[in-house]
Parts: C-alpha cells; structure tokens; sequence
C-alpha cells in the first residue's frame, strides 16, 4: 500500500528520521490554526497517491494566516492527475542548501535490497538515472548481514555528498534503512533530503510502500490501508479479501497464486488481448472464494470473457473444479468463461464440469490455448 506524504513522515518519525513540524488539515480554518502551533512560515503541500504535485499548483508557501488559509482552500478540492485533494499537510518550510535523494527498494533478481543515493535531488530520479547515471550511487545490502556503518559511510562518499553532514548523512541513512527493513515496506525513499545551511539533515518528502501482507504483524496499518485509493471494481474485490488490480482490456482473469496471475495477464497480452483485470484466488480455491471472485469479475461492465487459469498444486484439481461449479451456482454470468484446469488431479476435476459445458463455459488444454479462446470471444462480443 502506498502511503500518503503525511503517513510516510509519521512513519519515518517512528524510527527517528528528522521530519519537519507539520500537521494535517481537512478545511482551511483548521489549517490556519495549525500555523498559530508553528509559526511562519510554512508550506502547504496536497496529500494524493501521486506525483507532480507542484507542477499542478498543488505545494505553495504561506507567510501569514490569510495566505494559509487562502493556499488551503485553493487546493482542497484539486484534481491532481485524477486524485481529488482530500487533505493537505501545514508544514514548518525549511531553508536549503543541497538537495539529495535517498531510498531502499527490493532487488529480487540480486536476492538483496538495493540503496540509491544521490547528490541530485529533488528531480525525478528516474530521468537521472538516464541522463547522469554516474550520479547516483547504488548499494547492494544483503538482508542476512543487514547495513552497517562502514558500509553507510563509504556509499556517502561514493555519492559525493557533502563531507560536512557525512556524519549526520550515516545516521539518516541507517534509520531509514531500519524503518525499510523492520517496517516491512517495499520501497522507502526521500526526494529530496536536504542539507540546511546550518549543516543539518532533514527529511523534505517521503514516499512509502509497505508490503500489503505484513498487516498482520503491524495492525496499525490498518488505518493506512483505509485510505487507499480504489475504484469500485477494486474496492468490491478488497473487501472479499481478494488480491485485485483492476486494468483496462476486456478480459478478466482468475488465476491462483501471483505468479499464475501475472503470467496469465502477459498471456492474454501475447494473445492479442488486454486483462481487464489481476485477480489472485490465492492457494486454495474453495467455493467462497471463487464465487466471490466470479462475481467481481462478472460486475464488471468492461469484462466480455472470462479466464480461469488454475494450476492445482497443494490445493487439488477436484477441490477447485468443485468451487467453480459450486460459484457458478451462485452467480449469473454475464461473459463466457473459458477454463484451464491443471496440475494434481485435474484429470478429475476436469471430469466434474466436463457435463456442465456451454458456450457459457468452456475447457482449455493449455494455457496459451485457453488465453488465446478467451481474447477470440472478448473480440467479438
């Protein structure tokens, strides 16, 4: 899930990163009294699951109360590349004198984390990376020996940043390393961290990932999680417990487990059509599930085949073909499916729906045969 602004620096605040004073409004009086907490000046920046914020008018200075309560009004409400403003943060603005970039991601073809650091921050890295490439400086970290200080200072003076905040540099870079790491996150950056011209470090903007699955061992993330943006397609699916990603073709996808997802939708690509949607039914399809899932995909006004791609592998294929005729049961299709059935004992779960075959339902022997059936009938419906 990713987190807004705010959320990023309160997490980061939980292992001591430098944050910036600052709190959240929701109307524009309530972020002029803010600023009676702070002082001026100050800097109200939009809170959207997105970029470009400045570039839409979305972060202006203020340096009084009329101005404050002026930019917030001005930009709740905004429409930020599709994201209505709902909230802004009032932050204590900081003076500058260097900007950096700082981040760890997972790097699973390495099987290590990955640190980029940057004397060139507060630019989109990614146009960086292609245009000064040299610039940024990566470190590889394996998970079992974790980041120590040696290894933090080198990569500061690979990255020719100033030698004056080394020190302050090390311990931002070991703290942010640990909220990565202990807070189960996939990516934590800082665009930019800045240097102050009293030498200081700080925290300007966070950008924070955590790792859907890691709820369970931080319930405070729940709150988090409610403020995730999601389309009704999406929403329906979450609230089933289901893992859903909603995209733009005209085929929907069922598949059991992440990978058989993701494949199924490169699948239906190389077919010549477009996945309507990523839905994983998880390890064990049983009815509850498949119904479930069957009726998010069939809701779907988009969706004019379906595609159930099941791999039996510690769940059975009789198990699975059951919840299948079990949902169907249950909901009134509105798209043909077509359904691959293999893997431990498909042969039978194949024989269970064998009788229940339609122009509504159909069986695929492979899975480029099966994407391929489905990308046909979404194509002439």
């Amino acid at each position: 899930m990713d987190l807004l602004e705010y959320q990023g620096k309160e997490f980061f605040g939980r292992y001591g990163l430098p944050i910036s004073p600052g709190l959240v409004a929701r109307r524009a009086p309530e972020a002029r009294e803010i600023v009676d907490r702070l002082g001026f000046p100050v800097v109200v920046k939009a809170q959207v699951h997105i970029g470009g914020r400045g570039k839409a008018g979305g972060i202006k200075f203020a340096g009084d109360g009329e101005e404050v309560a002026s930019a917030a009004d001005s930009i709740l409400g905004m429409d930020i590349g599709g994201h209505t403003v709902g909230c802004v943060l009032v932050e204590e603005a900081a003076r500058i004198a260097a900007e950096y970039y700082a981040s760890f991601t997972l790097d699973r073809s390495a099987r290590s984390y990955l640190g980029m650091l940057s004397s060139r921050g507060g630019v989109d890295i990614e146009a960086v990376a292609e245009s000064d490439p040299g610039s940024i400086a990566r470190i590889w970290v394996d998970p079992l020996d974790g980041l120590g200080e040696a290894a933090a200072r080198t990569w500061v003076r690979d990255a020719r940043l100033d030698e004056s905040a080394a020190d302050e540099l090390v311990e931002v870079l070991l703290r942010l390393y640990e909220a990565f790491v202990e807070g189960d996150a996939d990516l934590v950056e800082i665009n930019p961290l800045i240097l102050t011209p009293e030498g200081h470090v700080r925290v300007l903007d966070a950008k924070v990932t955590l790792d859907d699955n890691s709820v369970f061992r931080h319930p405070e993330y729940r709150a988090y999680d409610a403020t995730q943006p999601r389309d009704e397609r999406e929403a329906a699916a979450h609230a089933r417990g289901l893992q859903y990603v909603g995209l733009d073709g005209t085929v929907g996808v069922i598949a059991n487990g992440a990978g058989l997802a993701m494949s199924t939708v490169d699948v239906v690509a190389q077919a010549g059509g477009a996945a309507a949607n990523f839905l994983d039914i998880g390890g064990g399809a049983d009815v509850e599930t498949m119904a479930a899932a069957l009726r998010v995909i069939n809701n779907d006004p988009a969706v004019k085949a379906i595609f159930i791609n099941i791999f039996g592998g510690i769940v059975q294929g009789e198990v699975v073909a059951q919840g299948i005729l079990d949902a169907l049961d249950r909901v009134e299709l509105r798209a043909p499916i077509v359904l691959r059935l293999d893997g431990t004992n498909a042969d039978q779960g194949r024989a269970m729906v064998a009788p229940r075959l339609s122009e509504m339902l159909m069986m695929a022997g492979s899975m480029s045969g099966g994407a391929a059936r489905a990308v046909e009938i979404a194509g002439s419906a």
